[in-house]
């Protein structure tokens, strides 16, 4: 296709600010048409990004444009009502992370899936960014040339921090009050105070969840909840350790997410930015012990000015045509909540 025809249902701060400014300004992609239940939101949003229909429920745009692909930014809490519906367009759609609130509507998410034929890309855009993209890249060589021995470990840090970075200082704003939408229900099997650190926990550490698996290339089990809070203990398939250090510390001003992936004799490092950062990419480290006296090689692969939430629209607007695999559909999005089921009940006994 030419153009791929885009159509974004919701246009809130992360709609605006993460999705569709990017969209708008790709080549080869056109948003033609949003829906958005503020009235005045829906009609400034749209003047300022060009789109030119809009609409003020999904079902009425659905009914009415020819689309190659939906976006839609909304809370992953509505996820399990609002993606049956999408799908039954058979174009593939996105979502912001995580899939669902939990495993039961992510489960009926996957079923609505395979009964339609379509595919979801959940919006994990750490995966996208040019940094996660290379040290990825590198990871695989490394196992797969044995140059370094053999994968031993990996660690992931992420303190609290400021993950806005600015990225709302053009958001458009009105006086209207958030519309009142249906969420999924409760979950079968936690009361009302674990579902609430259920929810806590996914939509803060299912990023460095997904993550976990996609550094290790591998599935993994938690294995130990620290009752602080503060450590996540994993171990994969092939036994291969890990770690995820959840908020040990806090920054105001800054953002210091990282990844260690560690080999026998060599490390790649991951320093990836705050979310909302724009041109911004993270930072990618590799260092590589030859051993016997031989002096270790540090490398920093210079990477070009594009930020993960950038490069995602660019990927996702790849895999619509065909021309690559999206980095993370629903199926694999739904064994991170299993994950985070996992990790709540080792933490809390329930």
């Amino acid at each position: 296709m030419d153009v791929v025809r885009i159509g974004f249902v919701g246009v809130g701060s992360m709609g605006q600010c993460a999705h569709l400014k990017n969209y708008a300004t790709l080549e080869g992609c056109q948003v033609v048409a949003l829906a958005e239940l503020r009235p005045q939101l829906r009609e400034a949003v749209a003047a300022r990004y060009g789109v030119p229909s809009t609409y003020p429920d999904h079902r009425e745009m659905l009914g009415c444009e020819d689309l190659d692909g939906i976006v839609a930014s909304q809370p992953f809490t509505r996820h399990g009502t609002l993606v049956p519906e999408l799908v039954e367009t058979r174009v593939p759609i996105f979502t912001e992370k995580p899939l669902a609130g939990s495993v039961e509507m992510g489960e009926q998410i996957v079923r609505a899936l395979a009964w339609s034929g379509a595919w979801h890309m959940v919006g994990y855009h750490k995966r996208s960014d040019p940094a996660t993209m290379r040290a990825k890249a590198e990871i695989e060589r490394l196992k797969e040339s044995g140059e370094l021995g053999a994968l031993r470990y990996v660690r992931i840090l992420m303190p609290a921090g400021d993950w806005v970075a600015g990225g709302f200082c053009d958001l458009i704003r009105t006086d209207e009050p958030p519309p009142q939408v249906a969420t999924d229900p409760p979950p079968s099997d936690m009361d009302a105070e674990t579902y609430r650190q259920y929810l806590s926990f996914v939509n803060y550490y299912i990023h460095q969840v997904n993550l976990l698996r996609h550094l290790l290339g591998e599935p993994y089990r938690v294995t130990y909840a620290d009752p602080s809070g503060v450590l996540f203990v994993a171990e994969s398939d092939s036994g291969i350790p890990a770690t995820l250090e959840m908020s040990p510390y806090h920054t105001t001003v800054d953002w210091q997410e990282s990844a260690l992936v560690a080999f026998e004799r060599g490390t790649v490092r991951l320093d990836l930015p705050a979310p909302l950062a724009s041109y911004r990419p993270g930072r990618v480290e590799i260092m590589a012990d030859p051993g016997q006296g031989a002096e270790p090689q540090t490398i920093v692969p210079q990477l070009p000015w594009v930020h993960a939430m950038r490069q995602q629209a660019i990927n996702f607007c790849a895999a619509i045509r065909g021309e690559a695999a999206p980095p993370c559909q629903a199926e694999e999005a739904l064994e991170d909540l299993r994950v985070a089921r996992e990790y709540i009940r080792l933490y809390r006994g329930v």
